[in-house]
């Protein structure tokens, strides 16, 4: 799930530290990342829903050779969510995992580690993000219910809580992987920069 590095419009809470300019030369390193991510653990099966729908040549042009690219639909986050999953579910099997471009240390263990739950018979995983949210959800089949969250919910610290009620009630069994701190304000920032493991090419941009 993927938003056009436009300036002005995304992470946008990071301009105090970079400015607009220097949030979209973010944004742009971070959705090519997720994207050499989704094809390396998925070949051949790597989709990148982006928004606004109008940003296809943008998106284009930082995702490998062979990537699916569609524009997303919905209203709020969850429909596009829902909307998404249903189209790779559509064209592929799966089982499915699903990310966003926020955790810059995204790497193969975090798709095995899902996908052995997965395979294990759990019908949903989920990547715990620090801020309340989730940095990957996994899917062994389509569950648009776990989507189903009231709109002003979406990007405030209860997203992952009402997630997992949203599962449970829908009789799904859960999985969980190790938290982890998304890149979204200035702390997360200085966070990273202390990283060992945090990706040289974002860190050169944060500097």
């Amino acid at each position: 799930m993927a938003r056009a590095p436009r300036a002005g419009e995304v992470k946008t809470r990071l301009e105090p530290l970079l400015g607009p300019e220097g949030c979209a030369r973010l944004q742009a390193a971070l959705l090519a990342r997720a994207a050499r991510w989704a094809a390396e653990v998925a070949p051949g099966a790597a989709f990148v829903a982006f928004t606004p729908p109008d940003a296809l040549g943008e998106v284009g042009q930082l995702v490998p050779a062979g990537t699916d690219l569609f524009a997303q639909e919905g209203a709020d986050l969850g429909e596009r969510l829902a909307a998404a999953t249903a189209h790779a579910f559509a064209l592929n099997d799966g089982p499915l995992l699903t990310v966003g471009t926020d955790l810059a240390t995204l790497g193969p263990r975090h798709a095995a580690a899902a996908l052995d739950d997965l395979a294990d018979g759990i019908d949903v995983t989920f990547g715990p993000a620090f801020d309340g949210g989730y940095y990957l959800i996994g899917l062994g089949a389509n569950h648009p219910e776990v989507f189903a969250l009231p709109t002003d919910a979406w990007g405030g610290p209860r997203v992952l809580e009402l997630s997992l009620r949203a599962a449970a009630e829908a009789g799904l069994s859960l999985g969980m992987l190790r938290g982890e701190r998304d890149l979204d304000t200035a702390a997360d920032a200085r966070a990273a920069l202390t990283d060992p493991r945090f990706p040289s090419e974002i860190a050169a941009v944060l500097r």
